[in-house]
């Protein structure tokens, strides 16, 4: 039997994602499919079953900087440090510490969640390996 809190907490999430709605997801796949991902009509690629459930690290980065060590060590509780990110940018998302989107901030029944503005191509991920 599942907790009433938690159903509407899904129920607040499944709204949150539904105003997107399905044009953005058609767009998406469209643009996946056009940038050499897998095949737009399922069951027309290879079958990925076999690593659906292989688990990943998704991360987001807010920002970051370089320090000494003498700067970090003289850290303590209330210090400010300054990050190479301007408020307001969108946060990286990381898949196993691989750039694949950007996205802002949400926040949905006092939890945060993340909106995605924009997916990095394959092509773009490819050339940032190099």
């Amino acid at each position: 039997m599942s907790d009433p809190d938690q159903d509407a907490m899904a129920d607040a999430w499944a709204a949150a994602l539904d105003e997107q709605g399905a044009t953005t997801q058609a767009a998406e796949l469209e643009n996946f499919d056009q940038a050499g991902g897998a095949p737009a009509v399922p069951g027309a690629g290879p079958n990925l079953d076999v690593i659906l459930d292989i688990p990943v690290t998704l991360s987001m980065e807010v920002g970051g900087t370089e320090i000494t060590i003498r700067n970090l060590l003289q850290l303590n509780q209330g210090s400010v440090v300054e990050l190479d990110r301007l408020a307001g940018e969108p946060l990286d998302v990381l898949v196993n510490g691989t750039l694949i989107a950007h996205g802002e901030v949400v926040v949905v029944n006092e939890k945060f969640g993340l909106r995605l503005t924009d997916i990095v191509s394959p092509s773009e991920r490819i050339k940032r390996l190099r």
